[in-house]
């Protein structure tokens, strides 16, 4: 007797990374919970006060609503067609796949499938991912460099300058990238190739003030938003901080989390959040209870997408 379906070698790599961010983030949250009293987290999470839990839910759904039609914006510029319920759709259901479901499977991944399903090539579908991408993280730079500039003495001297400069970067980065495509002696790699690619087609979305003013403008607000999310999850476990000190220490937390060493980001996030935020004072306790809190209404801001996902696949739409 055989195997009717033997996995692929890219299939068990994807399964045993699975297993090892699994195995990661259980590691980090041990470590965690070694140095906080669990039974202070569950105290802070029973007094949760859970109208604005509700609110921020709402703000988080704005956000991810927001966010899909930014990418309908990229995908429409670059002459991919659908509409923008397709790509809010799609949006949902990659929110889903990141927040809801530990698998090899991510939501870029998923968007990508979906436009590919239309009749394009995924290495295209991909770049218009990649592109929705950049804009995101240079709208969460730009937003986390003015909260900086607007609070200079809130972090230590050191990390401020420190942080700082890995946004201008970033930022600076991005600026690069929308003028590599003139860098014709690129081409001799692969990989420059790709970088004059992306260029090229960074142009096609950012052409004239309209288009990069609005890709701009909606990528500070998704963000504007999501920043408000946390500050109400903060407000409900009594993290008594104003809007800008969020805007200032989530950012970088954000962006840990996007370094794919734990599922969704859990224990990573955490981590940082204490990290940060007992820089100004604050109790571990109610840092973790509004990291967990966070963590689980990501998970319930990307239920939309569980629908998605299930009426598509049962009505083959």
């Amino acid at each position: 007797m055989t195997d009717s379906v033997q996995a692929t070698p890219s299939q068990r790599r994807q399964h045993w990374g699975v297993v090892l961010r699994l195995l990661v983030t259980l590691l980090i949250l041990w470590l965690i919970f070694r140095s906080i009293d669990v039974v202070s987290v569950l105290s802070v999470i029973k007094q949760v006060n859970l109208p604005l839990l509700g609110l921020a839910i709402l703000f988080q759904l704005l956000s991810t609503l927001l966010a899909g039609y930014r990418w309908y914006l990229v995908m429409h510029q670059l002459q991919f067609g659908k509409h923008a319920g397709f790509y809010i759709r799609s949006y949902f259901k990659g929110s889903f796949f990141n927040q809801g479901l530990p698998t090899s499977i991510g939501g870029d991944a998923i968007r990508v499938i979906d436009v590919a399903a239309t009749g394009f090539r995924k290495r295209d579908a991909f770049k218009g991912v990649f592109i929705d991408r950049i804009l995101g993280l240079v709208g969460l730079l730009l937003l986390n460099l003015f909260a900086n500039a607007l609070q200079p003495d809130l972090l230590p001297r050191g990390l401020f300058y420190t942080l700082n400069l890995l946004v201008l970067g970033g930022v600076m980065g991005f600026v690069a990238l929308n003028f590599i495509h003139h860098l014709r002696w690129f081409n001799q790699w692969r990989i420059s190739r790709f970088l004059l690619t992306i260029s090229s087609q960074m142009q096609s979305v950012m052409r004239g003030f309209r288009n990069s003013s609005m890709q701009m403008s909606l990528s500070i607000i998704i963000h504007i938003l999501s920043m408000i999310n946390i500050f109400l999850i903060g407000r409900s476990v009594g993290l008594d901080y104003d809007f800008v000190t969020f805007t200032i220490i989530v950012p970088p937390v954000i962006l840990l989390t996007l370094v794919p060493i734990s599922l969704a980001g859990w224990g990573v996030r955490e981590g940082a959040m204490i990290g940060l935020f007992t820089l100004v004072g604050a109790d571990k306790s109610i840092i973790l209870s509004m990291s967990i809190l966070y963590g689980i209404i990501l998970v319930l801001a990307s239920l939309p997408g569980l629908y998605v996902y299930l009426y598509g696949k049962y009505h083959h739409v």
